[in-house]
């Protein structure tokens, strides 16, 4: 291990985020664990909570206080309820802190918009649209820059980096763009409820939320900056029985003729120089009775930092359809997370994500 290494807190260390966290930190090379907080009574070991930690981290789940955190810590990770995040957050950064929130606490850079949306007042307003949304393929250089980073939603994450290309380059009709999510269950949640029961959802695919879902104003607010105009996003949410995963899929319609090869070649170009976005360029069969292999799968990025990323045109009716997939654990919250702290921090980029998914 590097001589100088990284000190990591957590907060809210028992969600299953804070987990996949914990995961990846333990084999970073610059990286280590140092707190982990929770109000579970007595202080439990972590591996109590979380099973598969047994014999890997001796930490126990502990109750402190934000300056005792940050005596211990060199990088934050808030996995706090949304609203509890942005209370204590200004404690870590006045302590010389980083931190990557996990909340939706500095996502949107309008209080009132978050007030409607959160059912509560901000309470660190005058940060809104100071933090930088962390999203390194679009945001690097302020991300290295900073020292608050608002981790993005899962959901927004994967249909941002779906169609940024398409919208920066105005090849789509800004208004006009429809976006279905498709979450697996550990979306919802560690804590269990009703609607995330096994039963439930075992045999079942069902949409919530279906009009003005959170992550609709964190979509809109980046592709419209993207564009340079306001970008109405269309999005309805599914829960599917499937843990681990978001698949997006983006309709838009064509303001110029294009082909599939067209927009797979403006894709790799807009990602060329990132390693953790895959554009999946393989031909469609022509003999194939029903096409699959030219299309990302949930089952092939889940555990892992990647975006899988492909396309397809439906040439008779101008419309173009981009499908992206990521672990929304890991790339949709986690490792992506870890990502923006090796930026914020100087370290290499990929340090501790570069495993691939965890298919079959």
């Amino acid at each position: 291990m590097p001589s100088s290494v990284t000190r990591v807190a957590i907060l809210g260390a028992t969600g299953y985020t804070a987990l996949e966290a914990i995961k990846i930190l333990l084999r970073h090379p610059g990286a280590r664990i140092t707190a982990l907080t929770s109000r579970q009574a007595g202080s439990p070991p972590v591996a109590t909570i979380h099973p598969s930690l047994v014999g890997r981290l001796d930490l126990c789940l502990e109750d402190l206080s934000p300056e005792e955190v940050a005596r211990r810590a060199d990088c934050v990770f808030s996995c706090l309820p949304h609203g509890a995040s942005a209370a204590v957050v200004p404690r870590f950064l006045e302590s010389g802190c980083k931190v990557v929130d996990f909340s939706a606490d500095y996502r949107l850079t309008d209080p009132a918009v978050f007030a409607q949306w959160y059912g509560e007042p901000h309470h660190d307003p005058e940060r809104l649209g100071k933090a930088v949304y962390g999203l390194p393929e679009l945001f690097r250089k302020e991300i290295v820059a900073t020292s608050l980073v608002a981790n993005p939603g899962c959901f927004a994450y994967t249909a941002i980096l779906s169609l940024a290309p398409l919208v920066k380059a105005r090849w789509i009709d800004l208004e006009r763009i429809v976006v279905d999510g498709m979450s697996g269950s550990s979306g919802a949640g560690a804590d269990p409820s009703p609607a995330t029961h096994h039963s439930e959802v075992g045999n079942a695919i069902f949409p919530y939320n279906a009009v003005d879902h959170r992550h609709t104003y964190e979509i809109e607010q980046e592709l419209s900056g993207l564009a340079g105009a306001p970008v109405p996003i269309h999005f309805t949410p599914y829960y599917c029985p499937f843990t681990r995963g978001i698949l997006a899929a983006c309709h838009g319609f064509l303001t110029r003729a294009a082909s599939r090869a067209d927009v797979l070649a403006l894709y790799r170009e807009f990602y060329r120089d990132e390693a953790f976005v895959r554009v999946i360029d393989l031909e469609k069969d022509p003999n194939a009775s029903w096409q699959y292999l030219p299309y990302p799968s949930v089952g092939v990025v889940a555990g892992s930092n990647y975006v899988h990323i492909g396309v397809d045109i439906d040439q008779r009716r101008g419309r173009v359809v981009v499908f992206g997939a990521l672990d929304n654990l890991g790339k949709g919250a986690a490792s992506s997370a870890i990502q923006n702290m090796n930026c914020m921090l100087g370290l290499p980029e990929d340090s501790g994500l570069r495993g691939v998914g965890l298919h079959p």
